[in-house]
Formats: C-alpha cells, structure tokens, sequence
C-alpha cells in the first residue's frame, strides 16, 4: 500500500474515520465523518507523526520549524517533528503558541524555538473547515518574525465548498495568505480506498459520490 492508503486504513482503524449518516456543524447531512480526538494512544500518535513526516517530504516541503496552533496542534507537530527526525533524518525545530502571552520568566507568546527572520515554517493541524486556525496563527507568526511560511499540512481535505463560496477552506487559504495546503489524503484518495477494497465502506460510496457532487469545490 502506498502512504495514503495505509493513512486511511489507520484512520478508520483507530475510528478517525466513520461511514454513516452525519448532520456536520454546517448542517449538511454528509456520509461520512472525522474525529481526530480520537487519536488516543502513544502508537497512533507516533504513527501519526509519520504519516504528517511522509507528506512533507513526498511533497519536499522546505521546512526548518514546524509550528502546532494551540491546543490540539501541538502534539501534532510533536510527533511529527519526531518523525522527521527518526524516519527522515530531519533534524527539525518546533514551537507553539500560548493562549496567553507570559508576562514572567522568559515571558512571550511562543514555547519552543524562537523564530527569527526568513526561517521556514510549516503549520500543522489536523483538518481545515473554515480556515480558522490559519488565519490566527499566520499574524501570530508574522509578529514574532518575518517567517517564511511555507505551506500547512493537515490529515483529511475534504474538497468540499464553503458555505458562502464555490471554494474550499484549502482554496480559499491560498487566496488569502499566500499559504499552500497540503493533505495527507484528500476525500478523492478516501472514495478511491473503498473502491480498491483498502477499507470497508462500499455501501457508503454512492452516497458519498452524491455529496461530492454536490458540495465539492472544483479541483
């Protein structure tokens, strides 16, 4: 299996992934659905942090620091700093934000390596629905140094529009920032693991065609 595969396989495995009738915060009535809160394990975050390691060199993402948006970034970018360092021989910083900044001790907004001008920086973050944690944490960055942010890995791109546009939250990102999305598996190479038999799910697929067709933003 390729690292996209074995990622969906991993995702429904661990129960990241589910087949069904979902109502989502849009009110869409989707055939599927993505809880990363339940990467629960050391091993299926370890594992993790490989498959974000497998993205960012597939696509050979210049990186020097991997950033984790408070909360649920950074272990994330925890993991996957370890992994570019143990599978890839990357030896990669990481920082994060605080929510709030620290007014004693070393004081300041970040943990981690303190950024300096031009370094290259990936965002990491699990998936992206309106684009939230991007637009914060791009400021946030930018006011610590004039960082080069060299694009943003998350786990799913579901390919599907806004509700207020024909574009995706990963299309519109780039429309915005500048920032490039990267995904370790789009909602294409998902269909195309139930129709390969990489995962089960069969009876989900036309349902799942019928949403795509429906909400999905043009590639």
């Amino acid at each position: 299996m390729t690292y996209k595969e074995e990622f969906i396989k991993f995702m429904v495995d661990s129960g990241a992934l589910t087949f069904g009738d979902f109502t989502l915060k849009s009110g869409r009535k989707a055939p599927y659905f993505i809880n990363c809160g339940n990467y629960r394990t050391g091993a299926q975050l370890a594992k993790l942090g490989e498959f974000y390691a497998d993205c960012i060199a597939d696509n050979k993402i210049p990186v020097e620091t991997l950033f984790g948006p408070a909360y649920k970034g950074i272990p994330l970018a925890v993991s996957a700093v370890i992994a570019l360092g143990t599978k890839y021989g990357a030896d990669v910083s990481y920082c994060f934000d605080r929510k709030e900044a620290k007014d004693h001790g070393e004081g300041g907004m970040f943990v981690g390596k303190k950024l300096s001008d031009n370094e290259k920086v990936i965002i990491i973050d699990d998936v992206m629905t309106s684009g939230k944690a991007l637009r914060e944490s791009v400021p946030k960055l930018k006011s610590a140094a004039d960082v080069d942010i060299t694009g943003m890995v998350i786990t799913v791109d579901r390919m599907e529009k806004a509700l207020d546009t024909e574009l995706s939250a990963v299309q519109q990102a780039y429309i915005d920032f500048g920032v490039k999305v990267y995904s370790i598996v789009n909602i294409n190479d998902i269909i195309k693991a139930i129709r390969d038999g990489i995962v089960e799910g069969k009876e989900y697929l036309e349902k799942m065609l019928k949403y795509r067709e429906e909400y999905g933003a043009a590639e």
